[in-house]
């Protein structure tokens, strides 16, 4: 990463007020394996690909203040007899503002937009976003989080008036506490809540999710990162064989390895999704095994 210092008036080298430009950039190279079934393994899903992700930026700031600019792309490419959405492209760029409010709090406010992004209800949708984030963290090892953020989506579905996109929108508000233990050693819990509302029945849902998660290193560049996440989705137009609003139950235990060594970050997951619906189809277990590969500039 470049820092380049830009002159700050009637203020000295070093006082924290002096404002720099950092570019930076990060590339990943990433291999998926993912299959479930459902009880009785009548019906597999095989969700096997790759991904190529490029990613470009610049923040401008001093001790107090951050503006950041990013622009990310990632490339997926399905592979063999993978089911579901044929391979894509998916754009994002974020603009965001971080500001120190004394000793304690933090403020972030943050734009995005997506193009062509998967997501619980819909495999190709595009996106605004605008979002309100308050950090408090009175000492280095407690740190809490509340965020507010408000999505706008348009779906390439055809479905909407006289053959147009459907739309929906909805709020998300995530909460997180992190109790720092030492370097690198941390204990992560995360409550969410979020929604979104659209005059195509299909589209509509509610989605409240509990995580937590443990990150302990074992060498200096060698961090392992257990996490269990419970999430709980209601689809209230998505009507079931027995007539009712289809509701999804999963438990997701995973483990994650972490190698940062020098600029290069090389990330191995494993994960399990039990999925307990009321809809016989999402009746559903499976794993999902991914390695990343990526270098930071």
């Amino acid at each position: 990463m470049l820092a380049m210092p830009v002159a700050a008036q009637d203020h000295g080298p070093g006082d924290g007020t002096q404002w720099k430009l950092d570019p930076f950039a990060r590339v990943e190279l990433g291999i998926v394996s993912a299959e479930s079934s459902d009880r009785e393994e009548e019906l597999i899903v095989n969700g096997d690909g790759g991904f190529l992700r490029a990613q470009a930026g610049v923040e401008f700031g001093n001790h107090d203040t951050q503006i950041r600019f990013e622009a990310d792309r990632i490339f997926v490419e399905r592979f063999g007899s993978a089911t579901g959405r044929d391979s894509f492209d998916r754009d994002r760029l974020t603009v965001s503002l971080d500001q120190k409010l004394g000793e304690d709090f933090e403020v972030q406010l943050r734009a995005r937009a997506y193009d062509d992004l998967v997501t619980i209800e819909s495999a190709d949708t595009d996106e605004r976003q605008a979002a309100l984030r308050l950090e408090y963290e009175p000492v280095l090892d407690h740190r809490a989080r509340v965020q507010v953020t408000w999505r706008d989506r348009e779906y390439d579905d055809g479905q909407g008036p006289d053959g147009s996109s459907s739309q929906g929108d909805g709020w998300r508000v995530d909460g997180e506490y992190r109790h720092r233990i030492g370097r690198y050693h941390y204990v992560n819990f995360d409550l969410r809540a979020e929604e979104i509302n659209s005059d195509n029945p299909l589209r509509s849902y509610t989605r409240e999710s509990a995580s937590v998660s443990y990150t302990r290193p074992i060498t200096r560049d060698l961090r392992v990162r257990p996490a269990l996440e419970v999430r709980h989705t209601r689809f209230e137009g998505r009507i079931t064989p027995s007539g009712d609003p289809r509701e999804d139950t999963q438990i997701v235990p995973e483990v994650e390895l972490l190698y940062w060594p020098g600029d290069w970050r090389i990330e191995a997951e494993a994960k399990y999704i039990f999925s307990a619906s009321n809809d016989p189809v999402r009746d559903r277990q499976g794993y999902r095994l991914s390695l990343t590969v990526g270098y930071v500039f």
